[in-house]
């Protein structure tokens, strides 16, 4: 699978998660470019494991100008901060780098959630963007720019409990699908009065179990693929 017969550059864009790892070449207007690739992630998902994962992913992928990362925790600066579901290896290490070690390529590194909004969100006004997957993520725009690091997953919910721990991927295989959904209704309400935002835009793997279900009409269910073509994004501006 090649890029290069592509107008513009194309962006390898990689999506690591709790339980996968995935990727795909995505054009320069933002769509997908090659088949979306998925393995699942090494365990544990320790950097050692993770990175030698990622090139074996993207090995059948050739022909790309340049990397996107997106990550599941706190990234400033392209070096991770966090990793609740990957774990404390991850604390200060330079996504960025090893990515331009790895692949030989410029390349940039982001929170996967707010690198799914990217992929969302539509520009206008202040929109919310909540990944459900095997955990909780979220990104907050505002007019299409993006606030960074909101870590919504970890901040608490109810009976003592964050979001991620009442809607992440362990509390959904135990209370099962028809609770988790009565769980979500109640933190939609939470958000909206919080955020007060125009758009929710509702994303990651476990986003498709509300697929046929009647949604509010500032609720949006988005494409799990999302979080692959935001990967662009990060490059605009960019010669």
């Amino acid at each position: 699978m090649t890029g290069k017969d592509r107008e513009g550059p194309t962006t390898l864009c990689i999506d690591v998660g709790g339980t996968g790892l995935k990727a795909m070449l995505v054009d320069a207007a933002g769509r997908p470019a090659s088949e979306r690739r998925r393995i699942p992630t090494p365990k544990p998902s320790v950097p050692e494991a993770v990175f030698p994962a990622l090139a074996e992913l993207c090995g059948p992928l050739t022909g790309y100008d340049r990397v996107s990362l997106g990550f599941p925790g706190v990234v400033v600066g392209g070096v991770a901060k966090n990793a609740a579901n990957l774990g404390p290896a991850w604390s200060g290490v330079d996504l960025e780098a090893q990515l331009r070690k790895l692949f030989g390529k410029p390349a940039r590194a982001l929170n996967d959630a707010d690198l799914q909004g990217y992929g969302l969100v539509e520009g206008r006004g202040v929109e919310l963007v909540v990944t459900l997957g095997t955990g909780v993520g979220g990104g907050l725009f505002h007019e299409g720019r993006l606030v960074p690091n909101l870590e919504i997953g970890h901040a608490p919910f109810e009976k003592g409990k964050t979001f991620e721990e009442r809607l992440g991927l362990r509390a959904l295989e135990k209370c099962g699908k028809r609770r988790w959904r009565k769980r979500l209704d109640r933190a939609v309400e939470i958000w909206r009065r919080t955020f007060n935002f125009d758009r929710l835009h509702l994303g990651g793997g476990n986003a498709a179990l509300l697929e046929g279900r009647p949604m509010p009409p500032d609720v949006r269910i988005g494409a799990n693929v999302a979080g692959l073509l935001g990967g662009v994004a990060l490059w605009r501006g960019a010669t």
